[in-house]
This record gives C-alpha cells, sequence and structure tokens, in this order.
C-alpha cells in the first residue's frame, strides 16, 4: 500500500499481523461490548469484537533521502511474546521490492524503543548481531533513550536492546535529539512531535509537501477503537493517564483537518482522516 502526500509517496512495508489474542492483552479496553458497537470497525479493523493489529513500516523519500519510520519486530530474535519470537518473514524482501534495499536507506526514525519497532535495526551476520541499514543515521528522542538508560529492565528488555539498539549505538549510528513541544525538524518537511505517555520520549512523525500532511502515529494511537473512545488506553503505557492526554490533543488537531492520519499498527486500510463521530471520532479511508 502506499499514499501520496504532496510529492512525498508513502509506502506500508509489512510485516505481520498479531494473533488476534494480542487485542485484549495490549488494549484491555477494547472489550467485544465497545469494539462491537463501533459498525465502522469492521471487517477492516476488527472481525467481530475482536480488534485487529498489524506491524509494518512507513518508508518514503524526501529531498533525495530514503527514510524508514520504526523497524518492526525482527527476524530470529530471542521474544517472550511467543508471536514475536524467532520470526522468518520477509520484511526486507518487501522493503527492497518499495525501493529501500537496506543498504540505500539514509535515515531511520524511531519512534520509540520497544521491541515491536527497532527489531530491524539489526540482522544476525555470522552470530552477530549487526545494523541491518549499516550507511544509515537512526534518530530517536534524546529523553527516550536516557529515560531507558535508567529504567530497571528485565531480562526480555534486556535482550531486546542488547540484540536491536546497543549495537546500533555501537556502531555510532544512533542520534539523540532534543525534541521541544512545537517537535523538531528532521529534514526539510519532516517534523518529530512530542507524544509522550507510552513513553516518556515517545514521538510521532509529522510530513509536509505541497501544501499537505501526514501523521505517522507510532504508539499514541494503537488502533482505531481509540478515536471513538480515547479514554482506552495499552496495558504497556508507561504513563497512562499522559498517554489519554496526548490522545485527545491530538485527536482535536487531526479532526476535521485534511492530515492523513497512518497507523503504526492498523491493519490495511491503514490510513485515512479523522472526522466525528457520536461522542468522539472516526476514521475515514482516504479516496
Amino acid at each position: 500500500m502506499s499514499w501520496t502526500v504532496g510529492e512525498i509517496t508513502v509506502h506500508r512495508v509489512d510485516e505481520i499481523e498479531f494473533p488476534a489474542e494480542t487485542g485484549p492483552w495490549l488494549l484491555p479496553g477494547a472489550t467485544a461490548e465497545v469494539v462491537s458497537g463501533e459498525d465502522w470497525l469492521r471487517p477492516d479493523f476488527a472481525d467481530g469484537g475482536a480488534i485487529r493489529l498489524h506491524s509494518h513500516s512507513f518508508a518514503f523519500e524526501k529531498d533525495g533521502r530514503k527514510i524508514l519510520v520504526d523497524t518492526g519486530i525482527g527476524n530470529g530474535k530471542t521474544r517472550a511474546n511467543p508471536a514475536w519470537h524467532d520470526l522468518d518473514t520477509g520484511y526486507l524482501d518487501a522493503l527492497a521490492a518499495a525501493g529501500f534495499a537496506p543498504d540505500e536507506v539514509d535515515l531511520v526514525l524511531l519512534t520509540h524503543l520497544h521491541a515491536d519497532h527497532v527489531g530491524w535495526n539489526t540482522r544476525e551476520q555470522d552470530g552477530e548481531w549487526v545494523p541491518t541499514f549499516a550507511s544509515a543515521r537512526h534518530v530517536t528522542a534524546r529523553a527516550e533513550r536516557e529515560f531507558w538508560a535508567g529504567y530497571d529492565m528485565d531480562a526480555p528488555r534486556r535482550q531486546m536492546f542488547e540484540d536491536s539498539v546497543l549495537p546500533v549505538e555501537r556502531a555510532g549510528l544512533l542520534d539523540l535529539v532534543d525534541v521541544p513541544a512545537d517537535g523538531v525538524e528532521i529534514v526539510s518537511g519532516v517534523r518529530l512531535l512530542p507524544t509522550p505517555g507510552h513513553t516518556p520520549g515517545h514521538v510521532s512523525v509529522e510530513l509536509r509537501s505541497a501544501g499537505e500532511t501526514a501523521l505517522i502515529t507510532g504508539d499514541a494511537v494503537h488502533h482505531p477503537v481509540q478515536f471513538a473512545h480515547p479514554e482506552i488506553g495499552a496495558s504497556v503505557d508507561i504513563d497512562p493517564a499522559a498517554s489519554e492526554k496526548t490522545r485527545r490533543r491530538l485527536l482535536t488537531e487531526l479532526a476535521d483537518s485534511e492530515t492523513l492520519v497512518l497507523g503504526t499498527h492498523f491493519t490495511p486500510p491503514t490510513g485515512g482522516h479523522l472526522v466525528p463521530h457520536g461522542s468522539g471520532y472516526r476514521l475515514v479511508e482516504k479516496p
């Protein structure tokens, strides 16, 4: 799938669809009753009363630079979540087919440092985890990296950092940026916006070109049901209250705007515009 934002073409690079049991674990407030009450979620975003979730990256070219937003789960990684453990997907083939072979990627923007957003930062080579995008700068918020540096990690999270974050850092490829309240421009027309709560340094990615705008949500919004019910948070939100506050602010800013919303975990059609619906909002696919 791809979308046009002014002169930018944004590609969705597929990894996997999450199993059905992911929904109740990740968004426990998205009960069958709540989901069934939102007819517009079916069949794309929900199967009956069960939400559907996906793992993918977004890739686009701007000012001659090939840019990737988030890198999914990765292959062959030891993960506590059985749905993410020791994957063997065709992600890199899909990336190359979209025109973003690993050695051609110039910039990787990481919305935050969770296992399902940093996995393809590295791949195994001769028994070692090495950077997949060896010519690319990897950018995340300074607040994000500093938070995890002082966090008492459990064994699975330490494993994730060891195989997917630290190799990039040790190679000198990780750039930490300060993200003020109004965001920071990384490339002309590509801006990181602070959307904290899910993690303290979480950012979303705004694209602007030829008078058009798009927003890649990261995990500020996991699923479109949260447009209708912004009070629904994720079980892994570091600060649930801040996450809800961020989500409500985003919805207010996006509603009835011409901004294309691209969800990092949304199943197809993945992108659309936000419009008022009942006491909340809904996503309408971009024509």
